[in-house]
Order: structure tokens, then sequence, then C-alpha cells
């Protein structure tokens, strides 16, 4: 290897004669080290890859015991890493590490790529016809293969640990994004990826990486990237390029992060054959390093990620064994309240700042907010009302009927807007006078609804669409100057189609949901892909993951003395964060707003 190098510059794409696989004593047998075994694993055929066949290997360590504590480290292409005179001999640098303690004791397992006996004989063990499906792909189904078909064949056999922080991922070129994306989609499972000649290109979308990562809040893997100037530069993209591109996003957002970038070498494994013991000891060495974040390009009025979160500020539960959360509200005094909808504990609930919980009603609404006279404006579809209620004597006033109510806003006016999600429109009353009427129609399916600090601007997130819509808010209650303004992210379609040189296919509907609005003019989403958050113009500032992803993300407010934790309901559990979510400036007392 003639050069490492950690940054930008891009190097003409020579490759060298002489850069070739590179032993180390790491590579050879060792005289006294206890030997693992390799067994290959009957041939798997997948329902989630249908019409495939596979074949498989399992490593196990001399010092391996069966009591759970074992780590996993799983390789794609993985009888290329078996040979044990080509570049990677992973058994052989496995008995070195483990024995000496440079790694724990760890079971590797070893699968090929699907392929379809119906195409013909594969040409050779990790170009199955399916390779390129299964590993560019973005989004989970791979990890799914793993996690359904894979680790419990593997776990009967020689039970490994639960914890993600012993588990890493790796693989090569095509099989080098297929390791990212497992940890990528499920850091719960995989907390450590080991990437060489990783083919972040267009080859199914996955040069949108970058952009994912720096505008995705930090997730806890640790993450090795290997590469060289004479990789690949074809019709998919310029792979040193994407790897430098990938290795910048991941060290702007604080990861765990280390890159080796050579000199020469073609797109093959020579050099990160050559540098991986190194690479094992890095991924699996003890100490974690302490994040470094530089922002010193980030613009003045960008409102990043880094701008909003709190390093070491995660979600936190707050309540927990719920029915069903939702309806999150606050007040000027930062009390925290919330509805939870289903029995047995159907009711509106107080929580103050210092944790004391008080039920307030035995009411169950979808949405609520305070109005300008003291009472809570709530939603009730099921019974096709919008009803007020007065905290302090439990009256339930009806202020609409024959509607279907989903979530609401109520102006400084005493203006009701709420959403009718089935209805496809946002409808205004007035909380005085009963005047009824719709404020916006044709909508995707509209969700969630928020004010603006100044309550100059409606916005509303489609559950069944991908956008935010906002509208100016006029002192007699229209609305107008309607534009879908902000764009949410959307999931990526398991079942849908991925092509080469396209973007992934991305289902139609965003789930929209729940917003608020915080002092200095952001936009908080959920949907069912997090907290998406936006700034005053529109842009997308980042998401933030669910707190638990297999739970519906209902709704979000902004709570507490000065408005310093954001909460989210989220299924059974209300979850919240500390954030830096207030400006210098404070918003405009409401009474002198338009």
């Amino acid at each position: 290897m003639r050069l490492t190098i950690l940054l930008l510059a891009s190097i003409a794409p020579l490759a060298f004669a002489a850069d070739v696989f590179k032993p180390t004593p790491d590579h050879e047998v060792q005289p006294g080290v206890p030997v693992g075994k390799v067994t290959q694993q009957p041939e798997l055929r997948s329902k989630i890859f249908p019409d495939t066949v596979r074949d498989w290997f399992i490593y196990v360590p001399a010092q391996y015991q069966p009591d759970g504590s074992a780590a996993l480290m799983v390789f794609q292409d993985g009888q290329g890493y078996l040979n044990p005179k080509g570049t990677w001999r992973i058994p052989i640098v496995f008995d070195n590490l483990i024995a000496r303690g440079e790694m724990p004791v760890t079971i590797a397992v070893f699968i090929n790529p699907g392929h379809n006996p119906a195409r013909g004989k594969a040409k050779s063990a990790t170009s199955g016809s399916n390779r390129g499906y299964e590993y560019n792909s973005l989004g989970d189904r791979y990890a799914q293969f793993l996690l359904t078909e894979i680790l419990p064949e593997v776990r009967r056999q020689f039970p490994f640990s639960d914890d993600p922080e012993k588990r890493a991922i790796c693989g090569s070129s095509s099989g080098g994004i297929a390791a990212f994306t497992v940890a990528w989609e499920r850091p719960d499972q995989f907390r450590k990826v080991l990437s060489t000649v990783g083919s972040f290109v267009n080859l199914a979308g996955g040069d949108a990486y970058p952009s994912l990562i720096r505008k995705t809040e930090r997730k806890p893997i640790r993450v090795f990237l290997q590469d060289s100037t004479g990789d690949l530069d074809n019709q998919f993209g310029h792979w040193p390029t994407a790897n430098q591109q990938m290795h910048a996003a991941l060290r702007y957002m604080g990861y765990e992060v280390k890159f080796e970038f050579a000199e020469g070498y073609r797109h093959s494994g020579e050099h990160g054959g050559s540098i991986l013991p190194d690479a094992l000891r890095w991924l699996w060495r003890a100490e974690k390093s302490v994040p470094t974040i530089v922002t010193k390009g980030d613009l003045a009025v960008d409102m990043t990620l880094h701008r909003l979160l709190i390093d070491g500020e995660g979600w936190k539960p707050v309540v927990e064994g719920l029915a069903f959360a939702d309806a999150p509200i606050t007040d000027d005094a930062g009390n925290f309240y919330f509805c939870d909808m289903r029995p047995p504990g159907t009711g509106i609930y107080k929580i103050t700042p210092d944790g004391t919980k008080t039920k307030l009603s035995g009411e169950s609404v979808s949405g609520m907010k305070f109005g300008p006279d003291g009472k809570i404006y709530a939603c009730q579809g099921a019974q096709k009302r919008l009803v007020a209620i007065d905290l302090a004597t439990g009256a339930v006033e009806v202020v609409a009927e024959e509607v279907q109510p989903n979530d609401l806003v109520v102006t400084h006016r005493g203006h009701v807007f709420f959403t009718e999600t089935a209805k496809r429109q946002v409808t205004f009353v007035d909380a005085k006078t009963k005047e009824k009427r719709t404020a916006a129609s044709n909508l995707a399916g509209p969700n969630g609804i928020a004010l603006s600090p100044d309550h100059a601007t409606l916005a509303v997130s489609e559950a069944g669409g991908q956008f935010v819509w906002t509208f100016r808010v006029n002192g007699d209650g229209t609305l107008d100057a309607g534009t879908p303004y902000m764009t949410l992210r959307r999931p990526i379609d398991p079942k849908g189609e991925f092509k080469s040189h396209e973007p992934p296919p991305y289902l139609p509907r965003s789930s929209g949901d729940g917003m608020t609005c915080d002092t200095m003019g952001r936009w908080y989403v959920t949907s069912a892909l997090g907290v998406q958050v936006f700034d005053p113009t529109g842009r997308l500032c980042g998401v933030l993951p669910k707190p638990q992803a297999d739970k519906p993300l209902t709704s979000c407010t902004l709570s507490g003395a000065n408005r310093e934790y954001l909460y989210v309901t989220n299924g059974d559990k209300i979850f919240r964060r500390k954030v830096q979510a207030t400006g210098n400036t404070i918003a405009r007392v409401l009474a002198t707003a338009p």
C-alpha cells in the first residue's frame, strides 16, 4: 500500500501491478493457535427471496462456549472469504486475533448470494443471479432475510449474543453496501460494519446514502470503510468518490468511522484483504471514541440536526403501559397532556414538570388543543363530534356534530381548524358562533395539523400522500395560498421493483400524522419513518427515527418549562428528549397576531 489518506482528494484512478495482496502474519497459520471449524450448511431455499437457493457456512472458533456470550459476524459473498490462500482468509485471521484477545470469541457466518436454478448454473459461488437485487437494494428486505431465515438456524446450533454491540457485518463491493444497509436499517441488531470497495453508487439508488446520513439522526453504529484510487469509474458512478462521500457524511454526523483510502489498486480484495486484521482490531476494539462534530462548513441560515439535537440526549420513556397514546399538548406552564384512547385506562391525563400524573377526564380523543378560553378542544371522530372540555368542571360541550375530526388547532380568535381524513378536507368551526364550513379540500388524507407561532400559517400533513401543505390564515377564518410546502420522506416499498441506476421504489404514503412548530419556525411531523423536521423555508432538516420502530408514531409536541423537551406518542408509550427548540427571540404574543 503506497499511501493511506483519510479525506477528500480525488486522485486519478490508476492501477499498479505492484498493488497486490500483502499477507501479514495474521493471515498465516501460527503454531499453537487453536483452530476453529468451518461447516457447510444445507442448501437454503429462501422465502423472502423466492425461487432462490444458496450455499452458506458457519465458522465456530475453538474457544466457543454455548452460553450465548459469543459475538457474531456475517459475511456477504461468503465463500470468497474462506479460501486459505485467498486475500481474506477469515478463519485463519479469526483464529489468530481471537487467540490473542484482539477480538472477541466470534462466530462467523458466510452467505452466498441467492441464485435462481432456472437460469442455469451460476458462473461462480458468489455470482448468483439474485446478487445485485439482494445487495444493492435499499430498504430492510435483506436484513429481514438474515434475521428470519439465517440467524435463527445459526442460533439453533450455536447460541450467540443478543447484544447488537457484539454483532458485525461485512461485505465487499455490492456486499459492502449490503452490509451497511443491514446496520442502517437494523442498528438494534448490528452495530459494526466493515465495507471494502463498497458500491455506494447508483446501481439501485445507493448513491442516496450520503444525503440520507446527513439528514438522519446519528445511529449507534461503527463503520470501517476501504477504497482506492484505482477503483471503478463507469456508468453507475465513481467508486472512490462515492466512498469519500460516505466517509465525509458519516464524519459530519459524528459517527465512529475510519476510512482507509489507498493509491492504486483495482476493484478487488487486494488492499482490503491486506489491511483486514487491522480493520477487525479497530472494529472490535473495546473503547468508544467521543463523537467529533465539525460544523464549520454550515451556513448560518441552515437549521441542521446539529442545531436541534443535544449529544447524549436520546429518547427516554416517560409514560408506559398505555393502550394507545395520542393527542399530546402543552400549556404555558410547561405541563404535558395526552390521551390514552383505549381501555382500560381511557382518558385525558396531565403530567407536571415534576412528573406528577393526574387523570383529568374519561374522554377518548384523537387530537386536542387549548383554546383562548382555557378549555381543551378535542376530536372525537368515533362519535362524529368536536367538543370543548372544561377542565375545572369536567363539563363537555359539543362544538360541532356530524363531523369526523382527526386532529385540530385553535387560533387566538377561537377559530378551530380540524382535519377530516376520509373527506380529504380541513374544516373550519367558529367556537363562539358554531359556524362551520370547508376551509380546504382535495388533500391526500389530511391528518396532522399545526399553526406557526404567530398563527398566520396553517400546516397540514398528508397521511395518504407525501406533502405537508401550508395555508395563509385570514382574520375571517378563511384559508388561501395553499401549497405543498414540505415533502415528506417516505419508506421504501419492500415489495417494489428495484431497478438499476434508478431511485429505489417508495411507498406512495408517508403516513404523515401529528405536528407541532417551535419558536424558531421549525415544523415537526410524525410519520412512518419517525419525526421529520423542516425549517421555515420547507427544507428537510432531518429525520429522528421512532423510539419504538414497530409501533405507530401518532403525534408530537414541545413541552416543559422552556419547551425544551420534544414529546412523542408512540403506540403504548410516550417518549421525550431534550432538544434545542427555542430561539433567541420569543414568538410574538398571540393577542397581537394578525
